[in-house]
């Protein structure tokens, strides 16, 4: 997508910077499955009645292939937050082995 700031998954420091915040606007059910430990989730249909709950920092925002997220990333940049789309989404960052947790305990995994 033109115009939409993103990064791969190999431009994303591990672990994650301080200052760095985590956007996940996946649905419920994919979020209990498996999200970065930190993230804020805010699936995304919530997003703009829920702006008051976004960091006032730089953001990654996260779905699971990157699709959901830079239609978020694009909206969020155009109100002004500093803002950036994970390319390839949760399923990159787990394929790059990056660490997920889950809500139950289970095994965390990309749903």
């Amino acid at each position: 997508m033109t115009g939409i700031p993103t990064v791969a998954i190999d431009g994303v420091p591990d672990p994650l910077p301080d200052g760095l915040a985590v956007l996940d606007v996946r649905e419920p059910s994919e979020w209990e499955a498996g999200h970065i430990e930190g993230a804020i989730h805010i699936p995304m249909m919530e997003l703009t009645d829920r702006l008051g709950d976004l960091p006032d920092t730089q953001t990654l925002v996260v779905c699971k292939v990157g699709g959901r997220s830079a239609q978020v990333v694009g909206y969020l940049a155009r109100q002004g937050y500093d803002v950036v789309n994970l390319a390839g989404g949760l399923h990159d960052w787990q394929a790059a082995g990056r660490a997920l947790v889950s809500e139950s305990g289970a095994t965390a995994y990309v749903a």
